[in-house]
């Protein structure tokens, strides 16, 4: 036939919503737009389509003896290609006159249309196509082109992020890039993704967390630090969790927890109000409030009036004794410490509903945070909870380098009971980096997938995923 279905370029002036939006000044005027056909209506000597770009749908009205084809096929007339040869899917140019149809549906009239990408499959039918989640996530770009609103998800996702890096520059705080490869994982608890560097003759460790390297360079003189990254963790996949996942780290010499607490609650006010336009936003059935303050509820004390006896005066059956109680799995092979935590989270976190603060944990909880000042078995700690999930964690960072050693030695000897999630040996090098004198320090990490999960009203944490993982076809 003589055309290319694949050129190389289209000049673009303006994007569908922008036509729409800007119709009485573009009205009468010639505009270049391009966009995948999402219609087709075939009326004789005339076809509507209606294309789709970033933006949204706009109509194309192709008319004999208006419409030319770029560049022409030889013995075709341009509105038969546009019937025989165009389909739902393909992707075209169009040069053409803003107006507005009979019904009142503002369109452009096609002058001179182009073949872009020809489809080789047809796209899933309207209403009965993509349903399925599993085939959504797995076939990610036809869900992003039928479906709008998960377009919509992923642009409002890179407005959050741009939005926490403008916080955090105008606070003062610098952006920096740490390992991906790490030669010994730490700054959480984690399976690793492990794997092996031919160059180094080393085996490595995708991240898990971004702390450990943030907290040298406050020990090299940087006071105000933050990274948005991508940290791996090998682990299992629900509606809270995915094995990679992006997490906003952020430390800030001579700060503490409570300042830490204190721009978090900034942070989160100000950006639910930037997307939102308010304070209160709807998360399925529940209505949360931003408004300031958040609530602030002491860790131990909270699962103290839920069990009625404090949990670090118990012993270790008591406690796995109470977790079987209330169903948590896998109680029975569980640390003490362990079963803390997910006592808490059992009666306490699943039901926080609007922005609360968890405040002072047990010290066997949190090996990098500095002992409380008024109670040496708790630490300087808070962890942010919103609609019954936890998004932000924070310290008062610990800096003294003889503590620190003893911590690791601590959980040195968990990980020879068992504990997989725990590194295999102590991190020399950063204890090093700490004897040469780290400044006291607060810092926060905030789950950023899990924060988009609320400000976009989604269910799962993979709805905020461009690709999420599946297991393979079967």
């Amino acid at each position: 036939m003589g055309i290319n279905p694949y050129p190389y370029s289209c000049e673009i002036t303006h994007k569908a919503e922008e036509i729409k939006a800007s119709f009485p000044l573009l009205e009468g005027k010639t505009v270049r737009v391009a966009g995948r056909i999402m219609s087709r209506r075939v009326f004789g000597k005339l076809i509507f389509s209606h294309i789709r770009d970033e933006s949204g749908d706009i109509q194309i009205a192709f008319q004999k003896g208006t419409s030319e084809l770029s560049p022409p096929v030889e013995d075709m007339e341009p509105l038969k290609f546009a019937k025989k040869y165009l389909d739902i899917g393909d992707i075209i140019g169009v040069k053409g006159v803003v107006f507005k149809t009979k019904t009142g549906e503002i369109s452009v009239l096609a002058e001179e249309f182009s073949l872009l990408a020809k489809s080789l499959y047809p796209l899933p039918e309207k209403w009965h196509g993509l349903r399925d989640k599993e085939l959504r996530y797995r076939e990610r770009y036809l869900d992003f082109i039928v479906n709008p609103e998960a377009r919509e998800i992923m642009k409002k996702k890179s407005l959050i992020i741009s939005k926490l890096r403008n916080f955090l520059d105008r606070k003062g705080f610098l952006e920096f890039e740490t390992p991906v490869l790490q030669p010994l994982y730490g700054g959480a608890t984690a399976r690793p993704f492990t794997t092996y560097s031919e160059a180094l003759d080393a085996r490595l460790y995708l991240r898990i967390s971004d702390e450990l390297y943030l907290k040298r360079l406050l020990v090299g003189g940087f006071e105000r630090v933050y990274e948005i990254s991508k940290d791996f963790r090998n682990e299992g996949i629900d509606r809270l969790h995915y094995p990679e996942f992006i997490m906003l780290e952020a430390y800030a010499a001579y700060w503490d927890y409570n300042d830490m607490m204190e721009m978090a609650e900034e942070l989160l006010t100000s950006l639910v109000q930037e997307i939102h336009g308010d304070t209160e936003i709807q998360y399925g059935e529940m209505k949360l409030s931003f408004k300031r303050p958040y609530k602030r509820v002491s860790f131990v004390g909270e699962i103290e009036k839920q069990l009625g006896k404090n949990p670090l005066g118990m012993e270790t059956d008591e406690l796995r004794e109470a977790a079987e109680e209330l169903g948590i799995p896998g109680a029975e092979k569980l640390p003490q410490h362990k079963i803390i935590d997910k006592i808490f989270d059992r009666l306490v976190g699943e039901n926080l509903i609007d922005p609360t603060f968890v405040l002072d944990h047990p010290l066997i909880l949190s090996p990098l945070a500095k002992k409380h000042r008024e109670n040496p078995g708790l630490v300087e700690r808070f962890e942010l909870f919103v609609a019954g999930m936890e998004i932000a964690n924070a310290f008062s960072e610990l800096n003294d380098p003889v503590d620190q050693r003893r911590r690791f030695e601590e959980l040195v000897k968990l990980r020879k009971k068992g504990d997989e999630e725990l590194p295999p040996e102590i991190d020399e090098d950063f204890l090093l980096a700490q004897e040469h004198g780290m400044p006291p320090a607060g810092g926060i990490g905030i789950g950023v997938d899990r924060l988009v999960m609320i400000l976009t009203n989604q269910p799962s944490i993979r709805d905020t995923i461009t690709f999420p993982h599946l297991k393979p076809r079967s």
